[in-house]
């Protein structure tokens, strides 16, 4: 049904296709994934989906995302050639024969007009090798949970006796996976697991949870990055120690790149893989198996490598904090508090977001606020601040003429205290699974809730 209402007979060329069919998100593309998701056969993909993935939506409450027989392969063998990429690499393959943490969403599935539906992460569940399945954690009984907090003390109590060797999952609620080991044990992680060696995350940028995560484990391990989304499997880490994530050209899925400071024009050039630049940020744009026609991922990229392809995340196009005009993203302020954390090597961070502090009073001049709960806060809270502030400055040119222009005042840093941004996730009804903080918003509802309920 697309192909007919968008001519797609005479799709020949990326040009073509770039002509024929426009950029649209989720909104922009409901119209199908409703009839979709309906049951309707023949819409986006020939047949029915053979899953819908379910995940929460920034505008549009729920999405419901169709997974086809095409395209279940890359979801499943983009997990699989990671890890064979790391055993490749390091010639370590004595993970495999201990017990595998996946942390993830329950692999309950609902039916919607016959087509299977959940989340992502539960209906790969399904998918998992029969000889990885048979080391497999958590059992069935317990990921079907879905009260996070009553779910990881099952986890802990199944994992305990295990000899666990390699977990994987989102690190603020692998962190709270840690801390629970702990409060129970009174051990580090590695005195728990001596065989945990492997990590495995995708979905946030590791660098602001790293010291922490690596003090409650006792030791450094090695780690694997993913880009995995419900809409596709885009990219690995194929290499340990390099940022790089390969770029999977092979797999089902058509990617063009809009220069990101350009998306919001009315005909943004969409770049082919063979006209990116590198260190350009770009908003990615997919044409997949699934049925995906000119989709915004809503994901920012930037090429770290050509030969071969390799991009790091570094933001989405609707979390960045431009209220005062500055377009801060969120690869800006993470490298921000990187720089910070460097300079003071014993502070520890457990989760943080940033937001606008609007004035209107000419007496009290706007500025950013840095909501920031630590394991271990700065000794000298006013210092850290002025280094956050100065590290901005030098990843933002627009911050730093407003800052110059006294527009905007040195930054303020609220320290939270321990459990907020978790009580805050509760609340939302977002506590656990695949659910992220938002790096940056452009206003202060998220700051507000956070300061409230502390």
């Amino acid at each position: 049904a697309f192909g007919r209402a968008h001519g797609l007979g005479a799709l020949r060329t990326p040009a073509d296709l770039a002509r024929l069919v426009p950029v649209r998100d989720y909104e922009g593309l409901k119209p199908y994934f409703d009839r979709t998701q309906a049951g309707e056969a023949d819409v986006l993909w020939p047949g029915q989906p053979l899953y819908l993935a379910k995940t929460s939506g920034t505008t549009s409450g729920t999405k419901y995302i169709p997974i086809t027989r095409a395209s279940i392969g890359n979801h499943i063998n983009g997990a699989r050639d990671a890890l064979l990429h790391y055993v490749h690499a390091t010639g370590r393959s004595q993970f495999l024969d201990g017990k595998l943490m996946f942390l993830s969403g329950s692999p309950a599935l609902e039916q919607h007009h016959g087509i299977a539906t959940g989340r992502l992460s539960g209906i790969a569940n399904h998918h998992v090798p029969a000889y990885l399945r048979r080391n497999q954690l958590p059992s069935y009984d317990a990921n079907v949970i879905e009260d996070w907090e009553a779910k990881l003390d099952r986890i802990v109590e199944e994992t305990l006796p295990e000899d666990l060797t390699l977990i994987s999952g989102i690190p603020p609620w692998v962190q709270m996976y840690f801390d629970k080991l702990l409060q129970i044990t009174g051990r580090p992680i590695k005195d728990v697991f001596p065989n945990l060696n492997l990590f495995v995350y995708g979905g946030v940028n590791f660098e602001p949870y790293r010291a922490k995560l690596f003090e409650s484990l006792g030791r450094p391990i090695d780690s694997i990055e993913l880009f995995p989304a419900s809409e596709g499997f885009l990219a690995f880490q194929d290499e340990p120690g390099n940022p790089g994530l390969l770029l999977l050209l092979n797999s089902g899925i058509f990617f063009e790149f809009v220069p990101a400071e350009r998306f919001f024009e009315e005909n943004p050039p969409r770049l082919t893989i063979a006209d990116v630049e590198l260190d350009r940020q770009y908003a990615v744009v997919l044409t997949s198996n699934a049925g995906l026609w000119g989709y915004s991922l809503g994901d920012t990229v930037r090429f770290v490598s050509l030969a071969p392809h390799r991009v790091v995340v570094t933001g989405r196009l609707k979390h960045f904090l431009s209220a005062f005009g500055e377009h801060v993203i969120g690869e800006e302020v993470e490298g921000a508090l990187r720089e910070a954390m460097r300079q003071f090597p014993a502070v520890e961070v457990v989760e943080f977001t940033v937001a606008p502090l609007v004035s209107t009073d000419p007496a009290q001049p706007s500025r950013h606020e840095w909501l920031v709960e630590f394991a271990r806060a700065p000794a000298d809270a006013a210092a850290f601040a002025g280094v956050l502030d100065g590290a901005l400055r030098q990843r933002n040119t627009y911050y730093d003429d407003l800052r110059q222009g006294n527009i905007l005042v040195p930054l303020q840093l609220t320290l939270l205290p321990p459990g907020a941004f978790q009580r805050h996730m509760k609340r939302l009804g977002k506590l656990g699974g695949q659910n992220k903080v938002p790096r940056l918003s452009n206003d202060g509802a998220l700051a507000e809730g956070l300061v409230k309920n502390s």
